[in-house]
């Protein structure tokens, strides 16, 4: 059976091999067993329970919550062949007849639900008539009261599955949930918690950035106009600071969506639909938008403000890279921002859940202050034990130098002590740079001795400089509805002299995809046949198979099945348009490597750099030394290198012998954490080897 389920990967997604985690819990699932499957974002959930659908008599039915998703999953199952249908709020009452009837008669291999169809008798009674071989779970985390996204409506799929003859088994599927999460999910839907599949939370194609101390509107703007062409998304905390940003943008030239509560229904699916078909690329909004975005070419994903637990966090920066191409999660700091969210707990919580929810802002905070990796650190949030530093984010990667900005630090906190501690950064600010503001005159604040003492800078400077003493915790933030400046024991150390203050250089920007001409040309046609077809891009094909395009070059339509992601079906509808592309825009004569370039001031991509050091036969201590970097970076460029489908040399790096020794120790721990593989095997095997294998023999790779 389980040789079934590879044929009908190959054929109708365009994959030769599972990722991790996939096949073992495929496997339970065609054994009939109750199983969950804890899988990072991107990870290929669907396919659990969409290969098992193809291979089980009768139909799977798929609870979500996620109703803008659905159309889009069915959308893109048609697309390859496979029979699917829906059902939620957004149908009419015959559009939900009809489909009905159609169930009955056998027309679908799929339905997907929202858990609120549990409160129809209708379909209840239609359920009892239908064959069903699988119930699968998705956002199972939404079961557990203690989980971020808690929906009564879930408590009610253990009734369900007592209307369904049979007793099929059931799939719980989540991206973020917490060991507590996990054990509720088990319970309440009768899951043996030896049939739990945890692969691992680490997205290894995300990089992890903190933001402090600079300015937010400034850095933003500059990130975005340099990777115009790609799509991200900006979060922010209210939906006043949406539309400010979205305005902004907008006269930047920057074609920008935005989406928040305070919109009409028709509005906000009118801007998500243009996120979706590439028509704007930024989308500006608030945590009410992204729930059921499958949108898998988004490059980069901004918090403006702090967001209130870890599990939002990385469940929304995880909406950047769900193709598996490197994208960016870049989170601004402020001491302010913590007040905001504060205030928001302690006015929407009981005082249970008031404590529990205030911990959790407390190890956002924690996160952002950490000096070591950042990825490490919501590992472990997560459950997961001493996972090894990533060598992506921006703690690790951290080369900037720093200055000795002590006696600006004395001049700004000296101020506000003679200010008497009362007043925000603005008016401090002013103080400082010698405005003669009215109210700075009537408070007699130009007769203190602190009076233009920065005056050569300008006020925004000098703004700036506050929110880094304020990120660097010199300086406090009171709470109110008017929050004012207040200078911390840390604070006071610098003053007297106790403590030196360091501030590093700015934070650069960077440019998340490389693109040459051939690749924005296959991007154009899928734009084109997506709009003939009325749905997204991306469901046609997904970045990362666009870029495989690119490498393998593709002469026929039967080569184009060797690229990542084309299954028979697409071969079959696109792939002579895409192969007249490819024969258009490709030199014959020159390598792939050396197509011309799209004209850009764009920096060559770290790891492609790394890349060409690497061919030139140094070592990777070597390239470490040469291009000043850790020699754990450089081994993460050679594996996102692999990973892009770009010629290693894996028996240099990984002997037969050894490879067999970590896959017989792999095979019986599991993947999910180094260390106890490490523990199991040889000293003289490395972290480096044990990474390598698991990148050769991953579906990411292969």
């Amino acid at each position: 059976m389980f040789t079934q389920a590879i044929h009908h990967l190959q054929q109708y997604f365009g994959y030769p091999s599972f990722r991790k985690g996939q096949e073992e819990i495929i496997k339970r699932v065609l054994d009939g067993r109750n199983t969950a499957g804890i899988m990072p974002t991107g990870g290929g959930k669907s396919i659990c329970y969409q290969i098992p659908a193809l291979i089980l008599p009768g139909i799977t039915l798929v609870i979500s919550p996620l109703i803008s998703l659905m159309k889009d999953q069915v959308d893109a199952l048609r697309q390859v062949g496979i029979s699917a249908t829906f059902l939620n709020s957004t149908l009419s009452t015959s559009e939900i007849q009809e489909r009905l009837l159609r169930l009955q008669h056998g027309e679908y291999k799929l339905l997907y639900i929202a858990p609120e169809r549990m409160d129809s008798p209708q379909f209840m009674d239609v359920l009892e008539q239908l064959p069903v071989s699988l119930v699968a779970v998705d956002e199972a985390h939404c079961i557990s009261q203690w989980g971020h996204d808690f929906r009564p409506s879930y408590l009610k799929i253990q009734s369900l599955m007592e209307y369904i003859p049979n007793k099929p088994p059931i799939l719980a599927l989540t991206a973020t949930a917490t060991p507590e999460v996990r054990e509720d999910i088990c319970t309440l839907l009768n899951i043996p918690t030896e049939s739990t599949i945890v692969t691992g939370f680490e997205r290894t194609n995300l990089s992890f950035n903190i933001v402090k101390g600079q300015n937010r509107l400034d850095f933003l703007t500059k990130y975005i106009l340099q990777n115009k062409q790609e799509a991200g998304i900006i979060y922010a905390a209210t939906r006043k600071e949406v539309d400010h940003l979205y305005t902004h943008f907008q006269k930047q030239g920057i074609e920008t969506g935005r989406y928040h509560a305070g919109m009409s229904d028709s509005e906000r699916a009118k801007q998500q639909d243009l996120f979706l078909q590439d028509d704007v690329t930024v989308m500006v909004a608030t945590n009410a938008f992204g729930m059921g975005i499958d949108k898998s070419n988004v490059r980069y994903v901004f918090h403006y403000q702090l967001p209130k637990n870890m599990e939002s966090y990385y469940q929304e920066a995880g909406r950047a890279g769900r193709d598996g191409l490197p994208s960016e999660c870049v989170l601004f700091y402020t001491a302010q921002d913590v007040q905001i969210q504060r205030f928001l707990i302690e006015q929407s919580h009981h005082d249970g859940r008031k404590r529990r929810e205030l911990q959790k802002l407390h190890q956002m905070k924690d996160y952002c202050h950490t000096e070591g990796c950042l990825q490490s650190f919501i590992l472990q949030y997560f459950g997961e034990e001493n996972p090894v530093p990533c060598g992506r984010c921006s703690n690790c990667t951290d080369k900037r130098i720093s200055v000795d900005v002590t006696r600006e630090a004395q001049m700004v906190l000296s101020c506000m002590i003679r200010m008497g501690e009362r007043f925000g950064k603005t008016m401090i600010s002013q103080v400082l740079t010698e405005s003669s503001n009215k109210k700075v005159i009537e408070l007699g604040f130009n007769q203190l001795s602190t009076y233009g003492i920065m005056k050569q800078r300008s006020a925004k400077d000098v703004m700036d400089f506050i929110d880094f003493l304020i990120s660097e915790q010199y300086i406090g933030v009171t709470g109110g509805q008017y929050p004012v400046l207040v200078v911390t024991s840390k604070g006071r150390e610098v003053l007297v002299g106790n403590e030196q203050v360091l501030r590093k250089e700015q934070v650069e920007m960077v440019q998340v995809a490389a693109n040459d001409e051939l690749f924005e040309a296959l991007r154009q046609l899928r734009k084109q046949i997506a709009s003939e077809e009325s749905v997204p891009p991306f469901v046609i094909f997904s970045d990362h198979t666009l870029r495989d395009m690119c490498v393998k070059l593709p002469k026929t339509e039967d080569e184009l099945l060797g690229v990542k992601g084309v299954g028979t079906q697409k071969q079959r509808r696109y792939g002579h348009r895409f192969i007249r592309v490819i024969q258009e825009q490709s030199n014959e004569e020159a390598p792939a490597g050396e197509r011309k370039v799209l004209k850009t001031e764009r920096k060559e991509p770290s790891h492609l750099a790394t890349y060409k050091l690497y061919k030139q036969g140094y070592a990777i201590p070597e390239i470490a030394k040469e291009r000043g970097l850790s020699v754990i970076t450089i081994e993460n460029h050679i594996f996102q290198c692999a990973t892009e489908g770009l010629e290693l040399e894996w028996n240099a790096i990984l002997t037969p012998r050894y490879e067999e020794m970590i896959n017989e120790v792999i095979s019986r721990i599991g993947a999910e954490r180094l260390k106890p593989i490490k523990e199991e095997l040889p000293e003289e095997i490395s972290y480096f080897m044990i990474k390598a294998c698991i990148v050769k023999n991953s579906e990411g790779y292969r």
